[in-house]
């Protein structure tokens, strides 16, 4: 069964959500982050993914605080992501209650860096976030595209012993459009192995009914969620 994870994007410890990931098109949903987490977790929720937006954009964690405080007064495993650009950044988001952090622009800029982390910490606490437009990779919250196709991309990290990828459409994301099914089709076929997570455009819950179809391990729901397109009683059947 297809594993359900609540996205919850931090900025000025707000929950946000950004259109395509433009900050100057943000829209509030929740003044008190842990309040929002622990509905998640009252409803039987398990994940949550917390993106530090302002971290993203810093190059830094920022919002730290935020994360110390839902790991400590919930039990949610959470995957941690914006801003971990360093060793030390990785170690504050373990040391304030990340269980994984998801590596995005670290993976593009300084594979070096990732292969350390991936040796001395373990496949086990490193996702790899392959956020994807036009089937290029993009970072850096999105500001910046690369040439690399995601196929090329995720290969060699597959290589180096990545075992979970979270893939976001950016085309998609936040549009509530629906998801791109053909890519995570297409990723699933060339790497089977791979614990395989969609981000990016889940309207409805059909739309988690057929990726779940498709053999996709987990999938991501932001904006669907805090919008309603989606209800929490919705994704009870996912729970069990």
């Amino acid at each position: 069964m297809i594993t359900i994870i609540p996205a919850m994007d931090i900025i000025d410890g707000q929950c946000v959500r950004l259109w395509q990931g433009d900050f100057a098109r943000k829209k509030v949903y929740a003044d008190n982050p842990l309040a929002q987490a622990k509905v998640f977790e009252e409803t039987g929720l398990q994940r949550l993914h917390l993106v530090d937006l302002d971290g993203a954009r810093q190059r830094r964690i920022v919002n730290h605080q935020v994360l110390r405080q839902v790991a400590r007064e919930t039990s949610l495993h959470i995957d941690f992501g914006g801003g971990v650009q360093s060793t030390a950044d990785l170690e504050l988001a373990f040391n304030c209650g990340a269980r994984q952090i998801t590596a995005g622009s670290i993976a593009v800029k300084n594979r070096t860096l990732l292969e350390e982390w991936l040796s001395n910490y373990g496949p086990e606490k490193i996702i790899l976030g392959a956020d994807v437009r036009d089937g290029k990779i993009a970072v850096g919250g999105w500001q910046e595209q690369t040439d690399q196709p995601i196929l090329e991309f995720l290969s060699e990290y597959v290589r180096l012993g990545i075992q979970m990828v979270i893939c976001t459409d950016i085309s998609r994301d936040g549009m509530l459009s629906g998801p791109s099914f053909d890519l995570y089709r297409q990723i699933k076929e060339h790497f089977p192995q791979v614990n395989l997570v969609a981000s990016g455009g889940i309207a409805h819950v059909e739309d988690i009914h057929r990726l779940n179809d498709l053999g996709i391990n987990g999938v991501i729901i932001g904006k669907a969620l805090y919008e309603g397109t989606i209800t929490l009683e919705a994704l009870q059947p996912f729970l069990c």
